[in-house]
C-alpha cells in the first residue's frame, strides 16, 4: 500500500507493523529507539514514513493554496502527522544519511517558503528538527544561518528564543576547541550584511546577536568590535540607540572597591614591612611605643591609612599596567571619523534628551581613550551646563571624560568657567556647589593648566563651609594642587609639599626617559652608602693614626699645623697632589727631569703623604671647600702637555682618573636582579614617605582611560529621602529595640533576685546601730523644718 493510499485509508499513523518480524502494532517512539538499535533492519519502515512525510508536505501545501484562495482554514490532523514525522526523521536521519540526504534541504526550502503561514505548532516542530540535523552535523550553520534570522523576525516569541539560542550556541561550539577563521569570517559577513540592510527588525537581530556574540568572548576581534561601533550611524532610530546602549553598557563603572583596601588582613597588621610596603622603623616604633595613648592610637591611625593609601596606589599601577580595561570603542579604524560622524549627528537629531545623552557620552568616551581633538564639541557642552539641567550629574562627567592634556586649554576654558561660573557662588546651593568643586578638581586632573591663582585661592576658602560636600570638595581641590603646583596656594594652604617647585607640564610638554626609570633613586642610594662608608673609614683611619702616634711617641699635629697642611694642599704644594708646573712655590725639584735620588726618596715618602692627604681631607667643610677651589681637570691637561715638570706619581694618578670614570659608565650602563629589586624597594620607601607626609590620606587621582562614575562628583551630598526610604529606615532602627513596657511590670517580671535596697530594708541590723539611724533621722528632721520655718501656706480648701 502507497503512502498516499496509507493516508487516504484512514490507518494510524502511530501503529505500523514490522516487517519480517511480527504483526505487533509499534508506535513512532517505539519504533524508533528499534530503528536506532538496528537500522538495517528497518529499511522498510524508514522508506514508508519517508513518503508519508512526502505526501503529508504535498497535501499540506495544496490545502494552505486552497484556503488562501477560499479563506477556509487548513485542516489541523495534516498538520499534526507532518510534524511528527519531521520529528522522526531528524531523530534518526544520523542512521540513514544515505537515504535521507535530501531531507534537511527540504525543510530548509519549506521554511523559507512559508514560515510565516505556518501554524505555530508545525513551525516550532519543523525547526526544531532542523536544530537537530544542525547539532548533528547534517547541514552547515553557514546554509542555515540566514534562516535562522530571518525566523526570529516572525511574530512568534518562543519561536525566536529557540532560533537565537540556537545560533549562538552552535557558532560558541564552532569556536570551542579552535577558531576557523575562514568559517567566521563567511558567518560574520552574512551578518554584517544584514546589519546595513534597511528592514529594521532584520538588522536589529543581527546587532543582537553580533553584541552577545561579542559579550561572551566568541567573536572578541576587530571587525565585530567596528561593525557594532558602525551602527550607530544606522537610517533606525531604534537600532542607533541599541548600538549605543551596548557600548555604554559594556563600559560598565567598577567602582574601586575601597572596603577590600581598608579591611587590612592580620598579617598585613603584623608586619606592614613586606616586599611591596616599606614603613620605616622609627614611624613604627613612635606609633607602638611613644607618647600618651591617645597620641598612640592617633599615630597607629595615621601608618594604618598611610598603608591603605599604598596599597591602593599599588592596586591602580598594577591595573594600568596591566590594561585589563577593554571598550569595543578600542577597536575603532577611524576613531577621530567616528566621533565627528556622531557630533554632525548629534548636532541635527531631533530625538529626545534621553538619547543626546547617549550620544555625548559616547562621543566623550572616544575623546578620553584616543586622546582626540574634536573642538566643536565643547561649545555644544556649554549650552548644557546648567545646575538646573536634567541629569547634570551625568553631564558634567561626560565634560571631564572629554578633557586630557592635548586638548588645548583655550578650547576648554569657556566651559571651565561657565561651571565655576554657574554652580561656585555664594547664592548657589550647597549640592551644586559640591558638585562644581569636585568637577573643576577632575578637570584640573587631566589640565592643570586652566587653574589660575586667583580662582584656585578664591576656591580653596570653601574648605571652611559647614556643610561636610563642600568643605571636602574645597579640600580635596587643595590637596590636588599640593601635588601638582603648590605655588599657586597661599603659603598657609601649601602644607608640607613633597616637591616645592612641581609645576604641570606646559601644553604640548612630553618628557622623554632617557634611562632606566628609579635610576636616579639607585644613584642616589649608592652616593649615601659610599659616604656612610667613607665616614666609617675616616673614624677607622682616624683612629688607626691616632694609636700609631701613641705608640711612636709622636706628639699629634696641632690645629694651625693642619690648617697649614690644608692651605699647602689647595696651593698645589702636596706631593702626591701636584700635576702643575711652574708654581709659585718654587717646587720645581719634582720635575722629570729631577736625579733618581730625589725620585726615590719622594717614593720613599709616599706613604707618608697618603695618609697626611687623607687627614687634611677630613676636614669637614674647610675641606669640601678646598675641593670646590681645585682646577678643572681640562685645564690640567693642558698645562701638562705644555711642560713636562710633573712628577712620575702624578702622571700615574692622572691616567687612573681618566680610566676610571669609563669603568663606572661600564659598570652603571648594565643593571643586574639585585639592582632592579633595590629599585623597587627605594620605590617602595619613597611612596611611603609621601604617604606619611600626607598622614594617609587619598590623593585625588583619576585614569583618563577609564569612565568616569558620576556618583563620585555627588560625595558626602545626602539627598532628600522620600517616605519609603524614611520608613525603612525606622522600621530598621527598631528591629534590635525591646518592647516598651514599664518599669514596674519590669521589676514584677524580674528574676535575678533582690535589689540592694530591698536587701536594706530585711537586713537586721544590731539595736545600737537602729537607735543610732532613728536619732539620725530626728535630727535631719528638725533641722529640714527650722531650715524650712513658720511660714503661712494658706489654708486647705477642705477645712
Amino acid at each position: 500500500m502507497s503512502a498516499g493510499n496509507l493516508l487516504a485509508s484512514g490507518m494510524m499513523p502511530e501503529s505500523l507493523s514490522a516487517s519480517g518480524k511480527s504483526s505487533e502494532r509499534l508506535s513512532l517512539p517505539l519504533l524508533q529507539s528499534k530503528m536506532k538499535i538496528d537500522p538495517e533492519g528497518y529499511t522498510t519502515e524508514l522508506g514508508l514514513i519517508y513518503n508519508q512525510f512526502i505526501s503529508a508536505l504535498d497535501l499540506f501545501k495544496q490545502q494552505a493554496a486552497i484556503s488562501f484562495s477560499s479563506g477556509a482554514c487548513a485542516d489541523a490532523s495534516i498538520s499534526k502527522e507532518l510534524g511528527d514525522r519531521t520529528l522522526f526523521l531528524a531523530h534518526v536521519a544520523p542512521f540513514y544519511a544515505k537515504q535521507l540526504s535530501q531531507f534537511p534541504r527540504q525543510l530548509v526550502e519549506f521554511l523559507k517558503s512559508s514560515a510565516r503561514s505556518l501554524p505555530f505548532g508545525l513551525r516550532a516542530h519543523v525547526t526544531q528538527a532542523l536544530i537537530l540535523l544542525v547539532n548533528r552535523q547534517m547541514v552547515e550553520i553557514s546554509e542555515t544561518l540566514a534562516l535562522f534570522m530571518e525566523l526570529q523576525t516572525v511574530g512568534d516569541r518562543n519561536l525566536r528564543k529557540l532560533a537565537f539560542t540556537h545560533v549562538i550556541q552552535s557558532i560558541k561550539r564552532m569556536n570551542k576547541k579552535h577558531k576557523n577563521e575562514t568559517k567566521n569570517r563567511a558567518l560574520q559577513n552574512i551578518l554584517f550584511t544584514m546589519l546595513q540592510q534597511e528592514d529594521e527588525a532584520l538588522a536589529k537581530r543581527a546587532l543582537n546577536t553580533l553584541c552577545e556574540l561579542h559579550r561572551r568572548k566568541v567573536w572578541f576581534d576587530d571587525r565585530t568590535a567596528n561593525a557594532i561601533c558602525m551602527a550607530c550611524f544606522h537610517s533606525s532610530s531604534r537600532i542607533m540607540i541599541a548600538a549605543l546602549s551596548f557600548v555604554l553598557d559594556y563600559e560598565k563603572i567598577q567602582e574601586d572597591d575601597d572596603s577590600d583596601c581598608d579591611d587590612l588582613s592580620s598579617d598585613d597588621e603584623a608586619n606592614p614591612q613586606n616586599a611591596h610596603i616599606v614603613i620605616s622603623k622609627e614611624a613604627v616604633y613612635k606609633a607602638n611605643h611613644s607618647g600618651t595613648s591617645a597620641s598612640k592610637k592617633k599615630k597607629k591611625a595615621k601608618l594604618q591609612r598611610a598603608i591603605r593609601s599604598m596599597k591602593r596606589q599599588q592596586r591602580l599601577s598594577s591595573e594600568k599596567n596591566s590594561s585589563t580595561y577593554y571598550s569595543p570603542l578600542n577597536h575603532l579604524k577611524d576613531a577621530q571619523g567616528f566621533a565627528e560622524k556622531l557630533l554632525s549627528r548629534l548636532q541635527t537629531c531631533n530625538e529626545r534628551f534621553e538619547i543626546k545623552m547617549m550620544l555625548m557620552k559616547v562621543i566623550a568616551r572616544t575623546i578620553g581613550l584616543h586622546h582626540l581633538i574634536l573642538l566643536n564639541f565643547y561649545p555644544f557642552l556649554q549650552r548644557y551646563c546648567q545646575p538646573h539641567q536634567r541629569e547634570i550629574t551625568n553631564l558634567l562627567a561626560t565634560a571631564v571624560q572629554a578633557c586630557h592634556d592635548l586638548v588645548p586649554p583655550d578650547a576648554v576654558e569657556p566651559l571651565f568657567r561657565q561651571i565655576v561660573n554657574q554652580f561656585i557662588h555664594d547664592g548657589s546651593r550647597p549640592e551644586a556647589i559640591a558638585v562644581g568643586l569636585n568637577v573643576i578638581r577632575e578637570i584640573c586632573v587631566r589640565m592643570p593648566l586652566l587653574m589660575t591663582e586667583d580662582l584656585l585661592q578664591d576656591l580653596v576658602l570653601y574648605k571652611k563651609e559647614h556643610q561636610k560636600a563642600v568643605s571636602a570638595a574645597a579640600r580635596s581641590l587643595m590637596v590636588l594642587f599640593r601635588e601638582v603646583c603648590p605655588s599657586l596656594l597661599v603659603k598657609k594652604d601649601r602644607g608640607r609639599p613633597v616637591n616645592p617647585k612641581a609645576r604641570p607640564k606646559a601644553y604640548g610638554e612630553n618628557h622623554v626617559a632617557s634611562a632606566v626609570p628609579g635610576t636616579e633613586l639607585l644613584e642616589g642610594d649608592y652616593n649615601s652608602d659610599s659616604d656612610d662608608k667613607t665616614d666609617d673609614d675616616r673614624d677607622d683611619e682616624s683612629q688607626f693614626h691616632g694609636s700609631e702616634d701613641d705608640d711612636d711617641g709622636v706628639p699629634a699635629a696641632s690645629d694651625e699645623e693642619e690648617e697649614n697642611g690644608t692651605e699647602d694642599e689647595d696651593g698645589g704644594s702636596d706631593d702626591e697632589d701636584d700635576l702643575l708646573v711652574g708654581s709659585d712655590d718654587g717646587e720645581s725639584e719634582n720635575s722629570v727631569d729631577e736625579n733618581d735620588s730625589d725620585l726615590s726618596n719622594d717614593e720613599g715618602d709616599e706613604n707618608n703623604s697618603d695618609y697626611e692627604k687623607m687627614d687634611d681631607a677630613n676636614d669637614g667643610a674647610e675641606v669640601s671647600n678646598s675641593k670646590s677651589n681645585k682646577r678643572k681637570r681640562s685645564d690640567v691637561d693642558e698645562k701638562l702637555l705644555v711642560s713636562g715638570d710633573s712628577s712620575l706619581r702624578a702622571l700615574k694618578r692622572l691616567a687612573e682618573e681618566k680610566f676610571k670614570p669609563q669603568q663606572d659608565e661600564g659598570e652603571d650602563g648594565i643593571l643586574s636582579n639585585e639592582d632592579f629589586r633595590r629599585i623597587k624597594q627605594l620605590k617602595a620607601k619613597e611612596a611611603a614617605k609621601r604617604a606619611l607626609g600626607q598622614h594617609g590620606f587619598k590623593q585625588p587621582t583619576s585614569d583618563p582611560t577609564k569612565p568616569l562614575d558620576p556618583s563620585k562628583l555627588e560625595a558626602h551630598i545626602r539627598h532628600k529621602l522620600n517616605k519609603e526610604q524614611r520608613l525603612a529606615l525606622v522600621k530598621a532602627g527598631r528591629e534590635d529595640r525591646v518592647k516598651y513596657q514599664s518599669r514596674t511590670a519590669i521589676k514584677q517580671n524580674k528574676t535575678g533576685g533582690m535589689s540592694n535596697r530591698q536587701k536594706e530594708h530585711k537586713k537586721k541590723m544590731p539595736l545600737a546601730a537602729k537607735r543610732h539611724k532613728i536619732a539620725k533621722s530626728r535630727v535631719e528632721k528638725r533641722k529640714k523644718v527650722d531650715r524650712l520655718g513658720k511660714q503661712f501656706r494658706g489654708r486647705k480648701a477642705w477645712k
